[in-house]
């Protein structure tokens, strides 16, 4: 039989190919990228049209942007992720024109997304391009924004929104080149909607924002703007004007300071874009990536038997004298680990997050300092924001008790504070994270009722400073002793004694004798007491993963 390489052909051309190199060199020609035989100029278009991309809408427009005092939006994305991890989705979208069949202009869409690393987790980033028809979302090319966030849906991802367009139907202007008008339709909104129930979502507000784009902002568990260079509204001052005839700026319209600290429609307000992309990455260290996923525990840094005797005095003695919740609050938590939210809008309230030997948990507390601590509409909203928040991503959540009740008076009642204060109440039933109650000082009324689900564990500690009951002595005593008061005759002593006789009876060791309180404690021993009920709280956490029945609202 003779060798195969003489009864095959091919196989012998390939040997003699062999023979002489020729294959060698052939392969050699392929590798320095022989143009007829392999996709290199291709590749190389590219690159070339990403570098296009890259340049936004121009060096004009990009000064005015710096001018302006603002970032581009890819310098924001760049200086908010961990270096170099970036990567786009999208970049070739974009207007082309074309001479002879070659590109001869690229306007790159003015919406840039894609993946990326927040202290090593990926995130999904979408962030409108303002040197680019202004954001406006006609010249969007494509649905990208929603492509990003279900990509980010999908793959239970948190969403980064860095908005400045107005991210909607854009100028009225569209209507030449469309020769035709449109219903409206929020694009994407059902993906909006269920990442809130799904992952962390991020709404930074940080130019002149209308209509749909202030929508994605507030669409968020954490929004923020930055103080003089960020407005938001539902329109302009153009539309504002011609629809209900109000003359207006737009930082008198919806400036940070309004959206921040009156109407509560974004919890932060920074002083700078890098503190804003602080704030961002802060945030986020305290969830989860998706609800599937438990918090991420970070290595303590601090001791979780830590007992600070300025606990010991902190309340005053004095129930008419306030004192900084705040400070209490840092003195329990992990040193420096509380990130407030909202600290300007229901102010009778103080909302955020914190860590316990490293773990994280939500944390509310009554101020004293604002309306004596009592809830109104506003603190009872911005309550319900932080439960649904905590319980969706399953954060235990620390209450410290000085709940005097709701707000009173004609003012509270045309704000509707009992019906805000109900829902507040209803998050907290519904709520199945674990839950401990510490309590201060008051608890009085409906409002101090719901520091907890009485029908639940209920878990919860008294200082001795606690003072409790349906409600507060001084003023009740005037309420149920009126006649008893009037008929006396000197009522100011009547009432007086009848107070006197009272408060022997309101010491919190009275009520812990028949167990209507499980425990009073040194407050020097707070911290210490949370931080081993962190780790039996987690325990729970991890048997709770998912979505929950009910969704997260924004």
């Amino acid at each position: 039989m003779p060798p195969l390489i003489e009864r095959w052909p091919v196989v012998s051309s390939i040997g003699r190919m062999l023979n002489r190199g020729a294959l060698r060199q052939r392969a050699y020609s392929i590798v320095e990228g022989d143009h007829n035989l392999t996709w290199k100029p291709e590749v190389e278009e590219i690159k070339r049209r990403v570098n296009l991309a890259k340049e936004m809408g121009g060096e004009a427009n990009v000064a005015r942007q710096h001018a302006a005092g603002k970032l581009t939006v890819r310098e924001r994305i760049d200086r908010l992720l961990d270096p170099g991890s970036f990567h786009e989705i999208g970049a070739l979208a974009g207007k082309a024109t074309y001479e002879n069949g070659k590109l001869a202009s690229f306007t790159p869409s003015n919406f840039v997304t894609g993946t990326g690393l927040i202290e090593g987790r990926r995130v999904v980033i979408g962030g409108d391009d303002f040197t680019v028809r202004g954001g406006a979302a006609d010249a969007r090319i494509g649905d990208k924004a929603g492509f990003g966030e279900r990509l980010a849906l999908e793959l239970r991802l948190p969403v980064v929104r860095l908005v400045d367009g107005t991210g909607g139907g854009g100028s009225v202007k569209t209507l030449e080149t469309m020769q035709r008008t449109y219903v409206p339709a929020n694009p994407s909104w059902d993906v909006a909607v269920a990442l809130l129930s799904e992952v962390p979502v991020v709404g930074a507000c940080l130019g002149s924002v209308a209509g749909l784009g202030a929508a994605r902002v507030v669409t968020s568990h954490f929004s923020l703007m930055v103080k003089g260079t960020s407005q938001l509204f539902v329109a302009g001052p153009p539309v504002v004007e011609r629809g209900v005839g109000e003359s207006v700026t737009k930082e008198q319209l919806g400036g940070s300071h309004i959206q921040s600290h009156g109407s509560g429609a974004v919890d932060n307000e920074v002083s700078s874009e890098e503190e804003a992309f602080d704030q961002i990455r802060r945030f986020l260290s305290y969830l989860p990536s998706s609800v599937w996923q438990a918090p991420p525990r970070q290595v303590p840094n601090d001791d979780s038997t830590r007992r600070e005797k300025e606990l010991l005095s902190i309340i005053p003695r004095d129930r008419k004298r306030g004192y900084d919740v705040r400070r209490l609050i840092g003195l329990v938590v992990d040193k420096g680990s509380f990130f407030e939210m909202g600290r300007y809008y229901g102010r009778p309230l103080v909302a955020g997050l914190a860590r316990l030997d490293g773990f994280p948990v939500g944390v509310i507390a009554s101020d004293p300092m604002h309306g004596g601590g009592g809830l109104d509409a506003s603190a009872s909203d911005k309550m319900i924001r932080l439960i649904d928040t905590c319980d969706t991503f399953h954060l235990p959540v620390v209450n410290f008790v000085d709940q005097p009740g709701f707000l009173i008076g004609s003012a509270a009642e045309r704000a509707g504070t009992i019906r805000v204060g109900c829902r507040a109440l209803a998050a907290v039933y519904q709520a199945t994270v674990p839950w401990v109650s510490i309590i201060l000082r008051r608890v009085f009324g409906v409002a101090g009722a719901g520091h907890g689900n009485a029908q639940g564990l209920n878990l919860r500690y008294a200082w001795p400073s606690g003072d409790w009951g349906s409600l507060p002595i001084e003023g009740g005593v005037q309420a149920a002793y009126r006649r008893e008061i009037e008929a006396s005759p000197d009522p100011a002593a009547r009432r007086q004694e009848i107070e006197d006789t009272l408060n022997e009876l309101r010491s919190p060791f009275r009520t812990a004798e028949a167990f209507g309180v499980e425990e009073i404690i040194d407050p020097r021993d707070t911290r210490p007491i949370l931080c081993d009920w962190a780790p039996m709280a987690y325990e729970v956490v991890r048997t709770q993963l998912g979505p929950k029945r009910r969704g997260c609202r924004p």
